[in-house]
């Protein structure tokens, strides 16, 4: 399946190049001589050819060689259907992959990398589901856990388990890092957590009712707990959604090098699960007898970018899913692995975690928080110097 995948991968990329590259000598026909003279000049253009490939990557204009084409150089490449579609879809992802869910997922989780969805419903309109394998089918199993693998690599999850993390905390100063790259994403108002929207109806400045309030939870249990944590308020996605992961990877870099104790590094987001239907999901399980929100740990990959040592932050997040499986048995979904790294070449103790959906309601997403935290932080207690 990995292989097809791949292939695909490959062949759509090719068509995607030449589809733009024939769109540069037919818009002349169209358009008079001095446009032909400019946009033959594109098929010579490493620029051009490389904004083409990103294009159908989709990666965001403001964040590859498609920002220093001119506008001849972007229409060019918006007369290709294939790259108009691959402008929209999530990196790492292709056709075959959109067909074949696998089992206990109602509907796809959305990248971090596209533009979030405004799509928003009445909390009794949401459906709720726990999601949890039903079946092996879909993705790589070892041991009780469960890989959603988005990408064409080839992943060994039992030795990736079985390995030790190498990672130590030092017992003084900070050891863990908590930033917000999408901290303006917010859950569904529900009773009295309520909320203004920003610029999208699923999103808020209101630091009380978006991601920051769940970082804040975590970082507390984190304290508690014994373990030192620094946590970045910053939103990153704010006024500019597209560059979040620009501006967020460089303060990671920074505090990095004031503190270089960190270890771990956790980018708290939340999911959303729209069916193709429109239908808004919540994912959602009940802990001593509390509706609680699903937690995901997502993780990056070479297959995005230099990242050699992508399969240590696997093993971390083997041993965080083992202790919330343990623990809070249906708390967290299958662990995901996708194309773009996520920032988390920076650190070899970096985990995107997805508190709940924006189904979700905020005391949800609040009560898993705690619980991610609790299971994480024996974990990362057992990792001291």
């Amino acid at each position: 399946m990995k292989g097809r995948i791949l292939w695909g991968r490959l062949l759509r990329r090719a068509l995607a190049l030449f589809l733009a590259t024939l769109a540069v000598w037919v818009l002349p026909l169209c358009t008079g001589a001095g446009a032909a003279g400019a946009l033959r000049q594109l098929g010579e253009d490493p620029a051009f050819v490389a904004a083409a490939l990103e294009a159908e990557l989709g990666l965001a204009p403001e964040e590859g060689p498609l920002a220093q084409l001119d506008g001849w150089g972007r229409l060019a490449v918006s007369q290709s259907p294939l790259l108009r579609t691959g402008a929209g879809t999530p990196e790492g992802e292709t056709g075959e992959e959109e067909l074949d869910l696998p089992a206990g997922q109602p509907a796809r989780d959305l990248d971090d990398l596209t533009e979030p969805p405004d799509t928003t419903a009445a909390p009794s309109d949401i459906v709720a589901r726990t999601l949890v394998p039903t079946s092996p089918e879909g993705y790589d199993t070892a041991g009780g856990l469960y890989l959603y693998n988005r990408t064409g690599l080839s992943v060994d999850l039992a030795a990736a388990a079985a390995a030790p993390v190498n990672i130590t905390l030092p017992e003084e100063g900070p050891q863990i890092l908590i930033v917000h790259t999408h901290a303006t994403e917010a859950y569904t108002p529900d009773g009295a957590d309520v909320y203004t929207p920003s610029d999208n109806n699923s999103r808020t400045l209101d630091t009380s009712c978006n991601m920051v309030r769940v970082g804040e939870e975590m970082e507390q249990v984190f304290t508690e707990m014994g373990l030192g944590v620094i946590h970045d308020d910053t939103l990153f996605d704010y006024p500019q959604y597209n560059g979040a992961y620009d501006r967020s990877a460089a303060a990671v870099a920074a505090w990095l090098e004031q503190y270089p104790t960190i270890r771990v590094v956790l980018d708290v987001h939340r999911d959303a699960l729209i069916g193709e239907d429109g239908t808004v999901y919540k994912a959602v399980t009940t802990v001593d007898g509390t509706s609680t929100a699903q937690v995901m740990l997502v993780l990056g990959s070479s297959e995005g970018g230099e990242h050699p040592n992508w399969l240590e932050n696997l093993t971390l997040a083997c041993k965080i899913q083992n202790g919330l499986n343990t623990l809070y048995p249906t708390l967290a979904r299958p662990m995901t692995l996708r194309s773009s790294r996520y920032n988390q070449q920076l650190c070899t103790g970096s985990l995107l975690v997805e508190v709940g959906t924006h189904g979700n309601t905020l005391q949800e997403a609040l009560a898993a928080a705690r619980l991610f935290a609790r299971a994480a932080g024996q974990v990362l207690l057992g990792l001291e110097a």
